[in-house]
């Protein structure tokens, strides 16, 4: 009886989702009426690329991020997909930029990417160079493995008077 209600519930819930994707997909039948933006996380400096189906048969389109200025869609290497790219500026503060892409003749989409924080540069101390200002670590770390190596020796001097015994 447990088994049957478990199984039941498990039908309702496979047919509720199978119910609620046509639904979804109906909306939204090819993806034609969306921009897609990557990455979806970019940080300053980095380049952006925005491409889109919505335009239809038209070979150009214009775009506008809000952190990046005026952009320009072209068609890429498929046919019906318009392609641009803009550069995130490197003054931009972390948060969302909204980017807008109209196409003739009426047809106008937004969304948004995230503006991460900069990206970190140069090396990192990975402690393969000379040291420089470290005196206080040095000294810090020459104690402690000295009173490791001292440590050591003790136990040894201690088992083998141990063993002589």
């Amino acid at each position: 009886m447990r088994n049957t209600r478990t199984g039941a519930g498990i039908c309702l819930a496979v047919g509720l989702l199978a119910l609620a994707t046509p639904a979804a997909v109906a909306a939204d039948p090819a993806g034609e009426q969306t921009i897609h933006i990557s990455p979806r996380s970019a940080s300053p400096g980095s380049l952006v690329t925005v491409s889109t189906r919505a335009c239809g048969k038209e070979t150009y389109g214009k775009g506008t991020s809000e952190a990046a200025g005026a952009f320009h869609l072209f068609e890429g290497e498929r046919k019906g997909v318009l392609v641009g790219e803009f550069e995130v500026p490197d003054d931009a503060k972390p948060g969302t930029d909204t980017v807008t892409v109209k196409c003739p003749p009426r047809i106008q989409m937004t969304d948004t990417y995230r503006i991460a924080d900069r990206t970190p540069s140069g090396g990192v101390a990975a402690g393969f160079s000379v040291p420089v200002n470290h005196g206080a670590q040095l000294a810090a770390g020459s104690v402690l493995l000295a009173g490791a190596a001292a440590g050591a020796v003790f136990r040894m001097r201690r088992r083998a008077a141990s063993a002589r015994d």
